[in-house]
Formats: C-alpha cells, sequence, structure tokens
C-alpha cells in the first residue's frame, strides 16, 4: 500500500491547527491500529439501519482484517454494501478508518495465511477463512484533539470531512 497523504480534518469551530506542523506520521498510526485488541465496525443494512459492532482483528499489510460468520448481522450487511468505517478500541487516542470490505479467499493463500497466522499470534486463536479486509480510503486519528489532528487520505481525496 502507498503512503498516505497527511492532512488537517476539516472541522469547524473545534480550533483544529491550520498548519501542517505537527501532523501524525502514518508510521505511528498504523502501530496503535496494529496494537489495538478489539475494533469496532461501522455497516449500514440493506434498508439504511446502521449498525455497530466490536470485534478483534489484526492489522496485515496495510488493511485491517476481520472474521465472523457469514450469517452474523455485520457480515451480511457487508455482502450488501461494502462502505465500512472501523475504530481502534481507544476512545481518547483513536484510529477511525473509512474505506471499503472484501471477502478473501478461503484458500490457504499467502493473504490468508498471513492474517491467519497474526490472528494465531495476537490471540492465540486459529481463525478460519475467509475474512474481510477492510481497505481504507480515509483515516483519522490523534493523540492530542487541539495540537495533532490528522487525516490521510489514499487517493484521490472524496470529500472534505
Amino acid at each position: 500500500m502507498d503512503e498516505p497523504v497527511a492532512s488537517r480534518p476539516h472541522i469547524p469551530g473545534y480550533g483544529i491547527p491550520k498548519s501542517t506542523e505537527g501532523l501524525l506520521p502514518w508510521r505511528e498510526v498504523t502501530e496503535r491500529l496494529a496494537e489495538s485488541r478489539h475494533y469496532w465496525l461501522a455497516t449500514m443494512s440493506p434498508d439504511g439501519q446502521p449498525h455497530a459492532n466490536p470485534i478483534w482483528g489484526v492489522w496485515v499489510n496495510g488493511a485491517l482484517y476481520v472474521g465472523g460468520g457469514p450469517d452474523v448481522r455485520w457480515a451480511r450487511n457487508l455482502k450488501a454494501n461494502p462502505k465500512i468505517a472501523a475504530h481502534d478500541e481507544d476512545g481518547e487516542k483513536p484510529v477511525i478508518l473509512e474505506g471499503h470490505a472484501a471477502q478473501t479467499s478461503t484458500e490457504d493463500d499467502d493473504e490468508v495465511r498471513a492474517v491467519k497466522a497474526a490472528y494465531k499470534e495476537k490471540y492465540n486463536f486459529d481463525h478460519p477463512a475467509p475474512f474481510w479486509r477492510i481497505t481504507p480510503r480515509k483515516a483519522f486519528s490523534w493523540t492530542d484533539f487541539g495540537e495533532d489532528p490528522t487525516r490521510f487520505t489514499f487517493g484521490q481525496l472524496e470529500d472534505q470531512v
């Protein structure tokens, strides 16, 4: 994955710094993503009903991977609409991802082997495939909201938030 472009998020009225001084490095953000034990997923049902769910996950090769049965609500939602937001468990120094989800293969390919190994190392759990790969389009993070809020964009910026 290419390194994302860092900038300030557009949040009027909150005193967000205008300069690019103090933007967070993506490396630091991905370290926090990798270390988080739980993640919150936000999906949308076909009829527009929002759904949030905490889940285990692993950060591998620039994407967040989560696993779950095909009949759980969030997975059914993703089959109908692959847009997703994911948030690590830290509300003080959060990492928020916005992107798209796609299922991995059930085959024992390089991607699945890497994700299974990451689950085994992190949770001591042999998680079966398939997984959902969450590829970020945008990410937001801060360690001090008044000083270093940072928006990361992957590819073309779709809107100003």
